[in-house]
């Protein structure tokens, strides 16, 4: 494997200038503890004055800040950052491929990121991490929503050379190496939304998006985006416009974002590397045994259509079967929407 530290000093192309010091600052204050201004001040070598404002850049970043006079500031929540050497030292070193690794504190997208810093060798995979993202980008045009520190905002990076045909089912099998990654770590009666989200009691714990660029016949990158709620608060939750879960809530305490980070790095690489023999088909009946709508009434809405029936499963290329009154129909990617009836 070949791990590469990014210099966090300074994040060009859409990522945002913080500065060592205002890592120095998260790094602080990250344990929910209060710390006054001074001692601040003294540990990032910068006046009360300087302190201030970067509390204030803080704040402007999504992040909620206790003040109480006589003991000085703190997290409202404390947050584990991201910690590139933990996530390192706990991935899997029997991986067969080259994993270039990047973490950033704030960029637009994890998505346009990892597509700027890909070294485009086929078979590799380079993965970006931010603890913020200003623009992060959902299905269907949507917004992803992702708070600082209170999310895992993740993006992959592969190249093939065998053309779009052979990525049908693909953004399924990400979802069920995701749904893996996250049982590792405690959780337990999750399934999966055809084709791309993982739900918990019918509510979204993390999405996925994929994004394909090159020649569809021939060589061409696959962006991989994830996007999971590790521990929100209750108004980031309202913020999201529809029916959210966090981990801390699945699990019913905090799991450590880095160790969720590393797992789902191993089980996405071992998921693509059979992916890249076999296809869907070698994963559709674990997909199918976490199917959330699997033999239930369910809506689907493509070009402005809609049309009922029930949910039949999936077929080998990760199409979705829909039983209507005429028959089976066949559904795949793209604009589709389905949703429970």
């Amino acid at each position: 494997m070949i791990f590469e530290r990014e210099d966090r000093k300074t994040y060009h192309a859409g990522r945002i200038e913080l500065g060592l010091s205002m890592e120095k600052l998260l790094s602080l204050l990250a344990d929910g503890h209060f710390h006054s201004g001074e001692e601040l001040g003294e540990v990032l070598g910068i006046s009360r004055a300087a302190v201030w404002k970067k509390l204030k850049a803080l704040e402007g970043l999504g992040l909620s800040l206790d003040s109480v006079r006589g003991k000085g500031y703190r997290l409202g929540q404390g947050i584990e950052l991201l910690d590139q050497a933990r996530i390192e030292a706990e991935l899997d070193r029997a991986l067969s491929k080259s994993i270039k690794l990047h973490t950033c504190f704030s960029t637009s997208s994890t998505n346009d990121l990892v597509k700027e810093l890909s070294d485009g060798q086929p078979g590799n995979l380079t993965f970006c991490l931010a603890e913020h993202q200003t623009s992060g980008r959902g299905r269907r045009g949507r917004t992803w929503v992702s708070p600082f520190g209170s999310t895992i905002s993740m993006s992959a990076n592969w190249r093939i050379s065998e053309g779009t045909a052979s990525l049908e089912g693909l953004s399924l099998a990400v979802g069920l190496a995701v749904l893996k990654a996250l049982e590792a770590n405690g959780a337990r009666n999750l399934e999966l939304k055809w084709p791309n989200d993982v739900l918990w009691q019918g509510k979204k714990l993390s999405g996925i998006l994929l994004e394909v660029h090159g020649d569809p016949t021939g060589e061409c990158d696959v962006i991989i985006g994830i996007g999971i709620n590790i521990k929100l608060s209750e108004e980031q939750r309202k913020g999201i416009g529809q029916p959210a879960v966090d981990l801390y809530q699945v699990c019913g305490k905090t799991v450590s974002r880095n160790a969720v980070v590393a797992q789902l790095i191993n089980t996405l690489s071992h998921m693509l590397e059979g992916f890249s023999h076999g296809g869907f088909a070698l994963y559709k009946d674990q997909w199918s045994e976490h199917n959330a709508f699997r033999g239930q009434e369910v809506t689907i809405e493509t070009a402005g259509r809609k049309e009922r029936g029930l949910n039949a499963g999936v077929n080998e290329q990760g199409g979705l079967l829909i039983e209507t009154e005429t028959g089976i129909k066949v559904f795949n990617g793209g604009e589709v929407s389905l949703r429970k009836s």
